[in-house]
């Protein structure tokens, strides 16, 4: 059977900038490369954690009508943080988006959802 590795994830985003913004400051995320493709009208921009090899691409296409609708097969994207009270926190105070506490065992407080400035849902896990 053939192995494989993933790579990455990738997102339209209506307003480049503003989702940068976004993810370095909520979630750390910072530019590992750029590919801008004028004849084509858009723009190709690698986030990375710093911990893993794993990208967050997001697509800017030039001049977007209208934010993107998300549709219903997008579900989320997930991240670890080692203090997932303080993260939290962190987001409420930066006023994000930040949804309530949540957990697959009653009553611990496993994750809970942030969502970015285009509608899209990060879960914040704490590490393990």
């Amino acid at each position: 059977m053939v192995q494989c590795k993933m790579v990455h994830e990738m997102i339209r985003v209506y307003d480049l900038e503003r989702s940068l913004k976004f993810y370095d400051d909520a979630l750390g995320m910072k530019e590992s490369r750029r590919i801008d493709k004028p004849e084509g009208k858009f723009t190709l921009v690698y986030l990375k954690d710093g911990e893993s090899d794993f990208e967050l691409e997001l697509t800017y296409n030039y001049d977007p009508d209208k934010p993107y609708d998300i549709g219903t097969g997008y579900g989320h994207i997930a991240v670890y943080v080692d203090d997932l009270e303080l993260a939290r926190k962190e987001h409420k105070e930066a006023g994000y988006t930040v949804g309530p506490f949540k957990g697959l065992t009653e009553g611990v407080k496993e994750y809970y959802f942030l969502t970015d400035p285009d509608g899209y849902q990060i879960e914040v896990m704490q590490r393990k």
